[in-house]
């Protein structure tokens, strides 16, 4: 079977990944993609501005079309369809012969006839074409306006504000997302998105633009009044692109898109269309959770399915605009005859919430959320499920500061054919039977049913079901720590801190129970440290260290120990270096550069240790800290010093972050890269802080990692001083200390993290939780507390005492033993323990 498909968006390449599935091997699949690249995430098209690239907004697994056998064609764009012969003829003027053709051309965007509106720099907002052209205009603009105050519009108005543009939007109806939102939420929407700083213009015209005054363009309205701007951009809406099907006489909808059957077939049985091109019982759908339904339904139906079959699609929808939370459900205008509305608005916080109900107010019809959309979940399965209100609706939108509880809806009211997630139409009972298979976390979730894995918007219900289900089966879904405290990480750290607890005697005392072990020991010695920041081997909390931090170093596989100097930044003087090397070869020590920057030396018997920290520290070195949870290094490349590409001082600023943060414990180890460019040197996006230079200041990227699962660094912020970048980062590690698992990295957390990086950011730099000021002062704190653990370990004669091998003598433990290899020592093999090579003493 020969199948063709025109387009290769977000629709086109969801149907071939269904077709991947299915296991049609033997039919011989090609993609003509008018595009320069392959599929890419449209949803979150904005964070290209952000600092996402091509390559990280691309929906295409590595190595894709080279399993499935399927042949993309990139810029190869289709011209004509010939229905008879069943042929597709390209631009280029290759004929294609099709057995079943697939229409994903997706849809064009809306421009208004206003004279004038192809003027240089004016805009569409559609593709990463159009963003790079915008961005390149951005950079000679001061102004931005952005045509049009929909879904779309707004997305590109945050757009234009990450350029760094004083933004505008103009709307021709008298309120913002005129689809999606009544007039009440227009308000409210409308003085939340003014806050931010973008100005708003309703119920404005635009008859023309001609040149400006004080900027390029003048947008003359109706009125008489008139906006003058550097750069225009039209996102007035979307229509189908249905060119190739009228051009094949196919038939079309009554408002454009090519009209298809329940089984996403044309008027001609060989000929599907999926996504926004295609017109169903007189609809079109602009979202891409519909899309990805027709492409499921498409892709079955070819290989044989004959109860393959579309039914409509739920249009609501919950999206965060500029940071500010909407949603919308149902009949959210409430256009139902004898149809009841509830509202609640809060002005100071900005907060509107409308539910509609039926006549007899037992089942919601709709929803209207901004500003605060919490209870989208719950509403949704409300509405979509049929499931019976309470007796006072109301309650389900009122906050509970009245005494009463809020209802809520057990995930156990649900049937299983519940939609959880509709981007990937995952059910409740796929979520179930994924548990039945062994999944028990978020991440193995979305990797093993794809639920939350587009939008996010369902993770928190997909946590509920899967928590629920994981009790039903009698599996453990507590986090407490161990058997001594039935709490989380989390919850012990808020307990130690607000209770002031620093010992762990109290804290078993008040909290826990029996005597500890070998998980709640460290796990609370851990929050002593980030909380109080007093020396780790103080008396009452020595005893609590594991082996690492007891002997504040690494513990190898042959008894000895680690050394490893501090360097900030990577950077060392050349005295520095010598001494290093003096006591490396005083003590016979194995010496090897590390991709942190740093000497780490090898081989230290146990009673070495402070002699050999002594020589370090009066060299003016400080313990590295290479044995704790906490701050590792600061990697840098050379940066403006001395590279010809450096645009920032990368070396100063790794030296001034890791002199900050050097003595910061965490639950698990951290690791921070700072870049003088976009060249990356410093391999800061595998970090998890992550810093680089721009010619305006710093972005910061947070949450990567290079270990055993890598993962990418997200962007939190661009171009910012240094002031800025030190505050968020303080931010972000608190915040991170905190709220994290025990033994549980950066990258792990950000995974779980239900509302993912947006939730971060309303945290961190919106203050959402008004936690900042608190954050920043506890950070502060451990600054002003630092302490060399070294320094006064080798100052304090009882601590000394520890470093012994046995108690009642100073010789160290010949049964340590070490062979020469390329000109250093190595630990001796079993075999090695009784040759002439082995040496018990350092050379």
């Amino acid at each position: 079977m020969k199948i063709v498909v025109i387009g290769h968006g977000m629709v086109g390449h969801k149907f071939l990944e269904q077709l991947h599935e299915l296991g049609l091997a033997q039919a011989d699949v090609t993609v003509l993609c008018e595009e320069p690249r392959p599929a890419y995430d449209r949803v979150h098209l904005s964070e290209f501005f952000a600092g996402k690239t091509a390559d990280d907004l691309s929906l295409v697994e590595p190595g894709f079309f080279e399993r499935t056998g399927f042949t993309l064609r990139l810029g190869a764009r289709a011209v004509a369809i010939e229905r008879r012969n069943h042929t597709v003829t390209t631009a280029d003027g290759e004929v294609l012969h099709y057995d079943k053709l697939v229409l994903a051309t997706g849809s064009v965007p809306f421009v208004p006839p206003v004279p004038g509106r192809e003027r240089p720099h004016c805009f569409v907002y559609r593709t990463i074409e159009n963003l790079e052209a915008m961005q390149a205009s951005g950079a000679k603009s001061r102004t931005g306006v952005v045509v049009g105050g929909g879904l779309l519009g707004l997305e590109c108005a945050k757009a234009l504000r990450d350029l760094g543009l004083e933004t505008h939007v103009v709307e021709f109806a008298p309120r913002l997302m005129t689809v999606q939102v009544d007039d009440g939420g227009g308000r409210v929407l409308k003085d939340k998105i003014e806050a931010l700083g973008v100005h708003v213009h309703t119920s404005r015209n635009t008859v023309e633009i001609t040149d400006g005054a004080m900027a390029r363009h003048r947008m003359v309205f109706a009125d008489g009044t008139h906006l003058e701007a550097d750069m225009i951009v039209f996102s007035a809406g979307i229509r189908p692109q249905d060119a190739l099907a009228r051009q094949c006489a196919l038939a079309i909808g009554p408002r454009g898109g090519v009209a298809i059957d329940e089984h996403c077939r044309t008027s001609d049985r060989n000929v599907y269309a999926i996504g926004e091109c295609a017109s169903w019982n007189d609809q079109t759908f602009g979202l891409v959770a519909p899309g990805y339904d027709m492409a499921r339904v498409a892709a079955r139906h070819i290989a044989g399915d004959a109860g393959a079959s579309f039914g409509g699609a739920d249009m609501s929808t919950k999206l965060k605009l500029m940071g500010v939370d909407v949603a919308s459900i149902g009949d959210a205008q409430g256009r139902t005859p004898h149809c009841r509305n509830y509202q609640y608005i809060d002005e100071r916080k900005q907060i509107y919430k409308k539910i509609v109900v039926s006549d007899d107010g037992k089942r919601l019809l709709g929803a209207v959320l901004v500003g605060d959309a919490a209870e989208y979940g719950t509403l949704l399965q409300m509405a979509l499920n049929g499931i019976v209100l309470p007796e006072e609706p109301e309650f389900l939108i009122l906050p509970s500061s009245d005494g009463k509880a809020k209802p809520g809806l057990g995930v156990d009211a649900l049937p299983d054919g519940a939609q959880i997630c509709s981007c990937n139409s995952v059910s409740k009972g796929q979520i179930c039977a994924a548990v039945g298979d062994g999944v028990c976390t978020i991440a193995d979730m979305k990797a093993c049913t794809k639920a939350g894995a587009t939008c996010g918007g369902c993770v928190p219900l997909v946590t509920q079901v899967m928590k629920a289900e994981m009790a039903k089966r009698g599996m453990a879904v507590n986090n407490h720590v161990c058997e001594h405290f039935p709490y989380s990480r989390q919850e012990l750290y808020h307990l130690v801190r607000v209770g002031q607890i620093k010992s762990f005697g109290d804290l078993l005392a008040q909290h826990g129970k029996g005597l500890g072990c070998d998980i709640c020991k460290p796990l609370a010695a851990s929050i002593f440290a980030s909380c109080w920041n007093e020396f780790v081997l103080k008396r009452e909390l020595a005893s609590l260290q594991d082996s690492n931090d007891y002997y504040l170093g690494n513990i190898q596989k042959d008894g000895t120990y680690s050394v490893v100097p501090r360097m900030p930044g990577g950077e060392v003087t050349p005295d520095g270096l010598i001494a290093v090397g003096q006591v490396a070869k005083k003590y016979g020590l194995y010496t090897k550069v590390t991709g942190g920057a740093r000497v780490d030396m090898f081989g230290a018997r146990l009673e070495q240790l402070p002699l050999i920290w002594e020589e370090l520290i009066a060299a003016g070195f400080e313990s590295g800290h290479a044995y704790g949870k906490s701050l590792r290094t600061v990697k840098s490349c050379v940066g403006s010093t001395w590279c010809r590409y450096g645009v920032q001082d990368s070396v100063g600023l790794a030296v001034e972050l890791e002199n900050r943060y050097k003595g910061l414990r965490a639950p698990h180890k951290i690791k921070f890269g700072v870049s003088g460019c976009t060249r990356e040197c410093a391999e800061a996006q595998g970090k998890d802080v992550g810093v680089i230079a721009t010619e305006k200041g710093w972005n910061l990227y947070v949450c990567g990692n290079g270990g055993m699962k890598p993962r990418h660094a997200e962007l939190l912020a661009s171009d910012l001083d240094k002031e800025q970048l030190v505050r968020l980062i303080d931010r972000f590690l608190m915040f991170y200390v905190r709220t994290a698992d025990r033994l549980q990295r950066t990258s792990t957390w950000r995974e779980g993290l239900e509302g993912g990086l947006d939730y971060l950011k309303d945290v961190l730099l919106h203050d959402s939780l008004r936690l900042a000021d608190e954050l920043e002062q506890q950070m502060q704190h451990v600054v002003d507390t630092y302490q060399c653990e070294w320094k006064t370990a080798v100052t304090d004669p009882a601590v000394r005492q520890r470093f012994r091998t046995f108690v009642n003598s100073s010789q160290g433990d010949q049964r340590i033993m070490f062979v020469q290899e390329r000109g250093q020592i190595r630990p001796a093999r079993p075999e090695e323990r009784t040759g002439t090579a082995a040496v018990a003493e350092p050379a």
